[in-house]
């Protein structure tokens, strides 16, 4: 099993293909097998890699860590340690806050470009930003189904992700991958992720950066991602009308494309 040691965590990552490296992070409490397609087919034309989080997938299950800051402390090392270099950050969800932290906390050496997948500049609703999808009730409510009917949170999960009805296959594929994550660490990275504000940080990212959106977010408006790409200077932005939250899984074969193109451009 492919692991690096980082920071004190043994975390999994699968890598495939040669050519420019494009980087899979995942979303909150998910797996890298949400990056499946990616994986297989742009690794005909790129190196491929998707990195489990430490708490998530098949990295270990540490009892420290759990939060975005630290997530992206261990992606350094694990660029580091394994020489990637002129990489393509592609976070979807959750894995967009770590490459914005990536970058607020070591720059953009090193960070050929970032496509950031359906994901807002701060999860939570504060009074001067109107594009949150969470609020402290709605936050409260979540970590305490988290401690008392974990995988109902899980099933939960799934109906509000996709825009229609994922195939048994891939329900079978998110719930695996989403119930790898134990309550503890659920709760400590739920509630971490959700009050990250990075609206001050957005600005500054200067590398040419895709903005992706699903037509059907269920998580959070469209307008909230078209606002991510004016924060970015001369970001691009890129609607896919068949998906909800998930593009990756949703429409592949347009998001591989669109993926491909621009990495190719870069």
């Amino acid at each position: 099993m492919p692991d690096e040691q980082c920071n004190g965590a043994t975390l999994y990552f699968e890598e495939r293909g040669e050519g420019t490296p494009i980087v899979f992070l995942p979303g909150v409490t998910t797996g890298i097998r949400f990056f499946t397609p990616q994986l297989a087919d742009l690794s005909d034309d790129f190196r491929t890699i998707a990195l489990d989080y430490r708490g998530h997938g098949r990295s270990e299950k540490t009892e420290t860590g759990h939060t975005v800051p630290q997530y992206a402390r261990d992606l350094r090392a694990f660029l580091d340690q394994r020489e990637l270099d002129d990489v393509v950050l592609v976070g979807w969800s959750m894995g967009a806050l770590v490459a914005w932290e990536y970058i607020d906390q070591f720059g953009t050496d090193g960070i050929h470009g970032l496509v950031a997948v359906d994901m807002s500049a701060s999860p939570f609703q504060w009074d001067d930003f109107e594009h949150g999808n969470t609020d402290f009730d709605r936050l409260t409510q979540t970590l305490e189904l988290v401690q008392t009917d974990h995988l109902a949170l899980v099933d939960g999960l799934i109906q509000q992700t996709f825009k229609e009805p994922p195939s048994k296959e891939v329900r079978r594929l998110v719930f695996d991958e989403v119930s790898r994550s134990p309550p503890p660490v659920k709760s400590a990275i739920l509630f971490d992720y959700a009050v990250r504000d990075y609206r001050t940080v957005l600005p500054d990212v200067n590398v040419p950066t895709l903005v992706c959106a699903g037509a059907d977010e269920t998580w959070r408006t469209v307008a909230a991602v078209e606002d991510v790409a004016d924060r970015i200077p001369n970001a691009e932005f890129e609607l896919f009308e068949e998906s909800g939250h998930v593009p990756t899984l949703e429409e592949p074969d347009e998001f591989n494309r669109a993926v491909a193109t621009f990495v190719a451009e870069l």
